[in-house]
């Protein structure tokens, strides 16, 4: 740890006087505009369907996914929800880590083909429980998107674009049940019980399975480019830009020298975290992510219950504007497209990155963590982005925060002067909040760059440590220099992953129901067995 710290600040150190000479950074960003605003504007090419609206292809691609996803598995997305919080609780736990044959007697046979006597306690492969993997994923995507996305999308879609953004929320849940089903399907495990998974493995394997090998390693070794590129923009530079400028806001301080000494103090922080692989990363986020999310949905809570008045009001004001849109920015279409691009953003359903942290969970039945994966958009989007939303709608009914329509640049400032106007001074919390979930976000989108490191370059102690330091050195850049087109890049670049993942899950959903099936099989053996023993047991009373 000592070495990794010491060669970490070794780093950092010539970096320094770089930092403060804004004019270069900016010279640098420039120059980084110039030889990738081409892959940007494919990336968010808006396909024009009208004079007044376009739509962002690779939004067509998210969301035709999941509609066809939810209806290729019958509406996973609803009729999973009450098995997967069982799943969550462990009500499954001993037949995923023996399988259902060895306990209860299933005649569907075990792919590992173990005998209880034989199998080692922690049996079945993997790192992490359901809950951790479910964390470490809600970690990458709860943050901005949930508190100052919202707001944007609000300013300029209305009230409406909440529907629409719950509608996405509601179908993405098919669309991460899908992928993080193959991404435990088709993982790797080391010999020493490392797990390798992601949209990777399942492009590669489950695509030459179906005798499309080439086109399989070509859209895996893709994938894994952008997900890098991803991890070091998004998923870091990004989130570490942001929480310094919210440092630097609230505490009034000097820009410049305290983004350098934030930027240190995060990239020594994660450095700590992430060292430890995805069982510490795991450890760590499922306890913030559920402490800080609790806390941001009581505020919630308790606004809407201080203005309980106005929630009629405002139920009625977002589904009128759904279907409306009347003064607002483009119309109906526009806030459908405003709600359903903040929806898909938000929870990353179609992505692929969920799939990583997924990927390392301990079962012998993919499908069970695909079915907790579906929770993920539905925490995300349905619960946190609605909260959100409401807070915005009631609070503007009284203190007009919000002209609907004109699109605000500081979301953030938007909804903590939203929560400020119940609750004095919680834009303190908020700020804590945005610093926290930045940190919980860079940790787990380390681990999901890392993934795609390792595919590309190998595996091995050493190429991991060079790919965390790089990652470090990025949090520390982005905390201190302007990002702009860096930023954009890096977005593309995660919403390119969609591109590759699609293609694979839309190829491989027959494998996934296959997995479905086989998974409800062994839950409904043990079902049918405690019943039997119940009725033994009463007969014999």
């Amino acid at each position: 740890m000592k070495k990794y710290l010491l060669s970490l600040f070794v780093f950092l150190t010539p970096l320094f006087t770089f930092a403060q000479q804004t004019s270069t950074s900016h010279k640098v960003d420039e120059i980084f505009k110039d030889y990738t605003g081409w892959f940007v504007d494919l990336i968010f090419y808006e396909i024009p369907f009208s004079e007044t609206f376009q739509i962002p292809w690779v939004l067509i691609v998210l969301i035709g996914g999941a509609t066809y996803f939810t209806i290729y598995f019958k509406l996973i997305n609803f009729t999973g929800f009450s098995t997967a919080v069982r799943v969550v609780r462990g009500k499954y736990e001993d037949i995923e880590k023996h399988g259902a044959d060895t306990l209860y007697g299933d005649v569907t046979p075990n792919e590992q083909e173990n005998l209880i006597e034989t199998i080692r306690d922690d049996s079945a492969d993997g790192e992490v429980s359901h809950f951790q993997a479910l964390t470490a994923a809600l970690s990458a995507t709860v943050g901005l998107g949930n508190i100052a996305g919202v707001a944007v999308a609000l300013s300029i879609g209305g009230p409406g674009a909440t529907f629409w953004m719950v509608l996405a929320g509601l179908l993405g849940m098919a669309s991460k049940f899908a992928e993080c089903t193959l991404g435990v399907k088709f993982r790797d495990v080391g010999p020493d019980g490392t797990v390798y998974g992601g949209p990777m493995y399942y492009l590669k394997k489950g695509l030459a399975q179906k005798k499309m090998g080439g086109l399989g390693k070509v859209l895996a070794v893709l994938f894994a480019i952008f997900v890098i590129g991803g991890s070091f923009g998004g998923g870091n530079m990004f989130q570490a830009n942001q929480a310094a400028a919210q440092f630097v806001q609230l505490f009034e301080l000097q820009e410049t020298s305290a983004e350098i000494w934030f930027g240190i103090f995060m990239a020594i922080i994660v450095a700590v975290v992430i060292i430890g692989g995805i069982k510490r990363i795991a450890k760590v986020t499922e306890r913030i992510v559920p402490f800080m999310a609790g806390i941001y949905v009581l505020g919630a809570i308790i606004i809407l219950a201080a203005n309980y008045h106005h929630i009629g009001d405002a139920f009625a004001l977002i589904f009128e504007g759904a279907f409306s849109g009347l003064g607002i920015a483009g119309g109906l279409v526009g806030v459908m497209i405003q709600g359903i691009r903040r929806g898909a953003f938000s929870n990353e359903a179609g992505v692929g990155s969920a799939a990583i942290a997924h990927s390392a969970v301990r079962t012998k039945y993919p499908a069970s963590e695909g079915i907790v994966a579906l929770l993920e958009p539905f925490i995300d989007t349905v619960v946190i982005c609605t909260m959100t939303a409401l807070v915005i709608v009631i609070t503007n009914f009284d203190n007009n925060i919000i002209q609907y329509g004109v699109e605000v640049k500081e979301g953030v400032e938007l909804t903590a002067t939203a929560f400020d106007s119940v609750i004095p001074h919680f834009s303190i919390v908020l700020t804590i909040a945005v610093i926290l979930f930045a940190f919980s976000t860079m940790i787990s989108w380390s681990y999901y760059g890392m993934q795609g490191w390792v595919y590309l370059f190998g595996r091995g102690k050493v190429t991991e440590l060079v790919y965390k330091l790089l990652f470090c050195i990025f949090i520390w850049v982005g905390s201190v220099i302007s990002l702009g087109s860096v930023i954009n890049f890096s977005d593309a670049m995660i919403f390119a992953m969609v591109v590759p993942n699609i293609i694979g899950v839309v190829l491989l959903t027959p494998v996934v129901r296959k997995e479905l099936n086989r998974y409800m099989k062994a839950i409904k053996t043990k079902h049918d067995a405690l019943d039997d023993g119940l009725e033994d047991l009463q007969k014999h009373m």
